[in-house]
């Protein structure tokens, strides 16, 4: 479980495609690995990924091929910025809203407009996952958490403050990007809850 608060921004340092999945080593920056061991997850742009091998200065982790259809992750090339964050642990600091790592489906950025010092992103989601956005409800974009704004149809906006524009990758988006989706794990229980109501009943 991770909350959308990235620590890092990584770096691909080798992509290798392997009979049809691919192994990623990320070089880490300011993450300290020092209490990383090999089986901890580590979120990489809001994918939870599985840490196989591990060096002072960077971690490698399997992306199944699952992973590769439902992601940006295949889209990543040599020296790629991406998000970090480390898996919670007891007593850490819950500054976001809970994010599993589990991407829903792969967003697409329609425009970037500068409003003061914050940027305004406007979204597109699949047409599946729009009725789980809410207006004033939690999303993650490459594993960063954020509030939305409003929303139409398919489209939802976000506010980036300077802080975020600094210390993310979404600083960097332009229109066309796209981007990891997670809904909010609320949404996805509740839509459960009441399918499971109409069942009973």
């Amino acid at each position: 479980m991770f909350t959308g608060i990235v620590q890092d921004v990584g770096r691909v340092q080798q992509r290798e495609m392997r009979d049809g999945d691919m192994r990623l080593t990320i070089a880490v920056d300011r993450l300290n690995l020092a209490r990383t061991v090999v089986g901890d997850s580590i979120c990489v742009q809001g994918v939870c990924l599985t840490v196989t091998a591990l060096s002072d200065r960077s971690f490698a982790a399997d992306v199944s091929r699952e992973t590769l259809a439902l992601t940006t992750l295949g889209e990543l090339e040599h020296l790629a910025a991406v998000n970090l964050e480390p898996a919670l642990r007891a007593g850490d600091a819950l500054g976001g809203h809970l994010v599993s790592g589990h991407i829903d489906g792969v967003a697409t950025v329609i425009a970037a407009t500068i409003e003061a010092r914050s940027c305004r992103l406007t979204v597109q989601a699949p047409a599946a996952l729009a009725r789980y956005v809410a207006r004033k409800g939690s999303v993650a974009l490459d594993g960063v958490s954020l509030t939305v704004n409003e929303v139409e149809a398919q489209r939802f906006g976000v506010n980036l403050i300077p802080h975020t524009l600094a210390v993310t990758t979404l600083g960097r988006v332009t229109s066309g990007a796209r981007l990891n989706l997670e809904i909010d794990l609320v949404a996805r229980y509740v839509e459960r809850l009441a399918a499971f109501g109409n069942l009973v009943q």
